[in-house]
């Protein structure tokens, strides 16, 4: 299991979000904020893309945008193709050092 430490916000709100832990694990992904889920989904019930705003998380009819401080080891960890250029170099980065 890993777990990734960030600020969550919905699209279109400003602002420095909330802080929350998401958890990668048996193709699960879980959204925690101290004691309180925010969610919990199948891999497969998400649509998870990168923009210059932070990570994108579709889950349930909500847009949810990740702040991650290790987010290019996320979106290699989530399988990411496409990514805006200055991620894509820090996740290539991450694969020449593996």
């Amino acid at each position: 299991m890993s777990s990734y430490e960030a600020s969550l916000r919905l699209l279109g709100e400003d602002g420095p979000g909330i802080p929350v832990v998401i958890d990668l694990r048996d193709d699960r992904l879980g959204i925690t904020s101290g004691e309180i889920e925010i969610g919990d989904w199948s891999r497969a019930e998400v649509r998870i893309n990168a923009d210059v705003d932070g990570i994108h998380v579709r889950a349930e009819g909500e847009e949810l945008v990740l702040d991650l401080e290790r987010d290019a080891e996320f979106a290699l960890e989530v399988g990411l193709r496409q990514a805006p250029p200055l991620l894509r170099r820090r996740m290539a980065q991450l694969m020449r050092t593996d």
